[in-house]
C-alpha cells in the first residue's frame, strides 16, 4: 500500500468514526443502566460497544477486504492476516455509562506488528487525533507535536488505575508517590486511547498505565511516535502492543519516567 493510499484510506476511517460517534451521542442521551453487561470484575460493556463495534467492523471490512479484525467485544473473527486491523469501539466505557464525556473510538491498521494507521476520536467535543506511519501526527487538520517541557517537575502526568491483577498495587502507588510529588500533578482520565492522544497533542508530558490490552493503545501508540515521542514498555523495550503495560511521552520526560518504572516493576 502506497503513502498516498494510505492516507486515503485514513480520511475514510476518520469519516467512519464521526459517523459510530453520532450514534454513541444519541444513544447517550436514554442510555439506561439496566443495560449494563459484566465482562469481569468491574470490567463493563454495553449495547452501545457492540453496536458501535459491528458499525466500524462492517464499514472497515468494505474499507480493506484483504484485513483481519483484533476488536475488543469479539463481535467479529479474530483473524491472524497480514494486515489487521485493531479496533476499540468505545474506550472509556465506565465514563459512557455514568454519563462522563469522555470516551472515543480508537482504530489502528497494522501490516504484520507494525502499526501504519491511527485514528483515535474523541466523541463528544469532535477531536479526531490520526497518525500515518512517516507522515507525522494532527488533530483534525493541524499537526500536533508531543510537548517540549523538559523535566517531570514542570510535567502534567497520566495513568490509569488498574480494576484486576491488584497483586502489583504496591509498586504502582510508589510510582504514584514519586509522580505526585515530583511532578505538577497527575491525571485518571479513563480513556487510554485518549492518555495517549493528549500526549501526542502536548497535553500531557507522559502517560504510564499496566493492564492493558492491545485496542486500548494501538492508535495511541503510533500518535505518539509520529508526534515526535517515545512509546514502550515500563523497561523500555517494544512489548508495549501486546505486553500489557506502557509507557508514552515527550523524550525527556519519559526518560526519569522509565527510570522510575523500571525500579519499581524489574524485568
Amino acid at each position: 500500500m502506497t503513502p498516498a493510499t494510505l492516507l486515503e484510506l485514513t480520511h475514510q476511517v476518520i469519516e467512519l468514526s464521526k459517523k459510530t460517534g453520532r450514534f454513541q451521542l444519541d444513544e447517550l442521551q436514554h442510555f439506561g443502566r439496566e443495560r449494563i453487561e459484566y465482562k469481569g470484575l468491574h470490567d463493563l460493556v454495553s449495547y452501545v460497544d457492540r453496536e458501535s463495534e459491528k458499525s466500524l467492523v462492517a464499514g472497515l471490512g468494505e474499507l480493506l477486504p484483504e484485513a483481519g479484525f483484533l476488536t475488543e467485544e469479539g463481535t467479529v473473527v479474530q483473524e491472524e492476516k497480514d494486515w489487521r486491523w485493531i479496533i476499540d469501539p468505545l474506550d472509556g466505557t465506565t465514563n459512557f455509562i455514568h454519563g462522563l464525556p469522555f470516551f472515543a473510538i480508537s482504530i489502528a491498521l497494522v501490516k504484520g506488528d507494525v502499526l501504519q494507521m491511527g485514528v483515535v476520536y474523541e466523541v463528544s467535543r469532535g477531536e479526531c487525533f490520526w497518525a500515518v506511519k512517516g507522515q507525522g501526527a494532527f488533530l483534525n487538520d493541524l499537526p500536533i507535536r508531543v510537548s517540549k517541557v523538559p523535566n517531570m517537575n514542570e510535567s502534567l502526568l497520566a495513568t490509569g488505575f488498574p480494576y484486576y491483577n491488584f497483586d502489583k498495587m504496591p509498586a504502582y502507588l510508589e510510582v504514584l508517590r514519586q509522580c505526585m510529588q515530583g511532578s505538577q500533578g497527575m491525571r485518571r482520565l479513563g480513556s487510554a486511547a485518549l492518555d495517549l492522544a493528549f500526549v501526542a497533542a502536548g497535553r500531557f508530558e507522559a502517560y504510564f498505565e499496566y493492564n492493558l490490552k492491545p485496542w486500548d493503545v494501538a492508535a495511541g501508540a503510533l500518535l505518539v511516535q509520529e508526534a515526535g515521542g517515545v512509546v514502550t514498555d515500563f523497561n523500555g523495550g517494544d512489548k508495549y502492543l501486546h505486553g500489557l503495560e506502557i509507557l508514552a511521552g515527550n523524550p525527556p520526560v519519559y526518560a526519569e519516567l522509565a527510570a522510575i518504572l523500571r525500579k519499581q516493576f524489574p524485568a
